[in-house]
């Protein structure tokens, strides 16, 4: 199973700034190991970002991205204590999906 998420969802006025940290090895397939074999392809595929359950992103990605990609956006129309969840898909099948709170800004 994928290490969790790290995700901050603090609100400022009427809009969440979501940060998210997503724990991945982002293999792009040149790369090669001790001895000399090449390590396989291992990247996120698509990331889907929802709000109160309403899609408010959906990504999909390559090999290009770099290892434990970093994420940022700004979600308008959100209140303190609104859901916000981030699900992402591997090549390999794997998934993880974390749920935050919106916090109000301190």
């Amino acid at each position: 199973m994928a290490e969790p998420m790290k995700i901050r969802a603090t609100l400022q006025g009427d809009v969440a700034d979501v940060r998210i940290l997503m724990l991945h090895p982002m293999e792009t397939g040149q790369r090669k190991d001790a001895k000399g074999e090449i390590v396989p392809l291992h990247f996120i595929q698509s990331v889907v970002v929802t709000h109160n359950g309403k899609t408010v992103l959906d990504a999909q990605w390559s090999q290009a991205v770099s290892r434990n990609p970093f994420l940022g956006l700004r979600v308008k129309g959100a209140k303190a204590g609104d859901k916000v969840s981030v699900t992402w898909v591997d090549n390999q099948g794997e998934k993880r999906t974390d749920e935050v709170t919106v916090a109000a800004a301190s």
